[in-house]
């Protein structure tokens, strides 16, 4: 019986013994209690030296630059082509400005159709510009769209001159962005750079309308040489152009 009272733990001893299984069960309930709002505040201060530092920060600012530069950009071409495009309905004049609202993609270097139709007063045969020069003319009329034979449509045929030396000839639609420039002197004193217009002797568009340049020059073509223009107005991806009415 001695002995058996020797391995009595007395209440004290008891408490001292059992005081971190306490602690923890109190710690696991105040963690539950918070919703571990303790252990994030822990977790931010144990992993404070791994933040990152001015290095990362720079190179957060250096894209932050670079998103607002590429946002300036966007709205300063907006703003420009905004510009172009009142310009264009200012200086329009007897012109009609119209939207190009469709354009085949088998056929992008032949024709594109216009939102303006005949209840706009457009009529078959009017000519077409876009900023820069000439695009094409009308070839039909709905009640409300017309649709454009480009330049570059290989059935188009515009008579041009170059106006620094005279030379007349025959403009050539290809199907390609460049058109053909035939001209009819076999003794054509042309090259590169020069201005092509629309020749005072024809009948199908207004005379000195801007064109394109000249970008070279064939000198062995038969009959009569012939040149690649590079057309001034944006045919690829022009949006809204003008109708002479």
């Amino acid at each position: 019986m001695q002995a058996g009272r020797g391995f009595r733990l007395s209440p004290q001893r008891l408490l001292l013994s059992g005081w971190p299984w306490m602690s923890l069960a109190l710690l696991l309930l105040a963690v539950r209690l918070s919703k571990g709002a303790g252990l994030s505040d822990l977790y931010a201060l144990v992993s404070r030296p791994f933040w990152p530092g001015t290095a990362q920060a720079e190179w957060l600012r250096a894209a932050q630059r670079l998103d607002q530069q590429s946002r300036l950009q966007s709205l300063e071409a907006d703003n420009q082509r905004l510009r172009r495009l009142l310009g264009l309905q200012q200086a329009a004049g007897p012109l009609l400005a119209a939207p190009v609202i469709a354009r085949p993609a088998s056929g992008w270097w032949q024709q594109l159709l216009l939102g303006r139709g005949a209840w706009q007063g457009v009529s078959s045969g009017a000519v077409v510009t876009a900023p820069g020069g000439l695009l094409g003319r009308v070839v039909a009329v709905t009640p409300s769209t017309a649709t454009v034979q480009l330049l570059t449509d290989p059935g188009s045929r515009i008579g041009v001159w170059v106006a620094r030396t005279g030379e007349h000839g025959l403009l050539l639609g290809t199907g390609t962005a460049r058109p053909v420039l035939r001209f009819l002197d076999r003794d054509a004193r042309v090259r590169p750079g020069d201005l092509v217009t629309t020749s005072p002797a024809s009948t199908l568009v207004p005379p000195s309308l801007t064109v394109g340049v000249v970008q070279n020059l064939d000198e062995q073509a038969m009959p009569a040489p012939e040149a690649l223009v590079q057309l001034s107005a944006p045919v690829a991806a022009v949006d809204w152009v003008q109708v002479r009415r």
